[in-house]
């Protein structure tokens, strides 16, 4: 049986789970219809950005997709070839990444933060980090390759993927309330039962017979990923466990495994802090050991929970 203190309550909720993957779901159906009928309007995708608007139209939006900044000016030959190739790129991709234009003129203050030398000057911005791009007017082939490494870094190192910008008034909120039952609400509703029961491994399997069959079932991916979370801290000693992590800063197993109790306890930013230091610490295998763990551990609160994006900021920081 699942001990008392080995429960998940607080520390994310399924119905709200159930309602963000429904939304991410919708989200990818209109990213492929975008890509299909190039429906994603290009105003939604490209925009203006001053020092006002930085904060939530650049880094709050990078903790969802990569957003690109075109530092440019009116008197800059360059930036007038530069700027088109970029526009119609981030049309193309459809989602995958933004495009924020910045007049260097008008904005000075991020002109100097970013330590821009000349423009046309293109960084991207992912969760909430500058990443340096390139400088200049570039041939377009080798934009394309700088955007594809930037998008699979993105998604690699933070699990960032992008989606369709909507409009203003479609936030997704009141689409989702009215989504109609699902095949497996049913199977969905027994495994939560089994979870919240202690029946760790009738939890595991009901939520894997539903990905046999659904596979992309973001509900079931993160019951899956609490019921295994819980799985793997059942029976051991917390003590032990703890004192090996003191112990061994630098071991990422032994963090893992503290990490793992700490988020059962309900201490979820000592667990994400704690992966963070052991990816500070270590390189090669060990460091991508507890780098994919701690994006394990992201998926299990879930990407637009405030802590995972305060630790994806964090965890970019030590990488870049």
């Amino acid at each position: 049986m699942q001990p008392r203190n080995m429960s998940m309550s607080g520390v994310v909720d399924l119905a709200a789970v159930k309602a963000a993957g429904e939304a991410k779901q919708k989200a990818e159906k209109a990213r492929a219809e975008a890509a299909r009928t190039g429906g994603v309007a290009p105003t939604r995708l490209v925009f203006d950005v001053d020092e006002a608007g930085f904060q939530q139209d650049v880094l709050q939006r990078s903790t969802e997709v990569p957003v690109v900044i075109d530092f440019w000016a009116e008197w800059c030959e360059p930036c007038k070839q530069l700027g088109p190739i970029l526009e119609r790129l981030t049309r193309e991709y459809a989602g995958r990444f933004v495009l924020a234009k910045i007049d260097v003129d008008a904005n000075q203050m991020l002109f100097q933060q970013f330590g821009v030398q000349g423009i046309p000057a293109v960084f991207a911005v992912v969760a909430g980090q500058p990443v340096p791009l390139f400088q200049g007017a570039a041939p377009e082939a080798q934009i394309r390759q700088v955007l594809d490494q930037l998008i699979q870094a993105a998604e690699q190192q933070f699990g960032i993927v992008g989606v369709p910008v909507q409009d203003e008034g479609d936030e997704g909120g009141e689409a989702v309330a009215q989504q109609p039952a699902t095949p497996y609400d049913g199977a969905l509703a027994a495994a939560h039962e089994a979870l919240d029961a202690g029946d760790l491994g009738g939890a595991v399997q009901a939520y894997k017979n539903v990905l046999a069959d659904d596979p992309g079932n973001t509900e079931a991916k993160l019951g899956l990923a609490q019921a295994e979370l819980l799985s793997r801290v059942e029976g051991t000693d917390a003590q032990q466990v703890r004192k090996a992590a003191a112990d061994n800063p630098a071991d990422p197993a032994a963090q893992i495994a503290a990490a793992d109790l700490d988020l059962v306890g309900g201490h979820v930013e000592d667990a994400f802090g704690r992966l963070v230091e052991a990816v500070r610490r270590t390189v090669g295998e060990d460091r991508e050991a507890a780098r994919l763990h701690l994006l394990g551990l992201f998926e299990v609160i879930g990407a637009d929970d405030p802590r995972v994006v305060s630790a994806r900021g964090a965890l970019a920081r030590v990488l870049f």
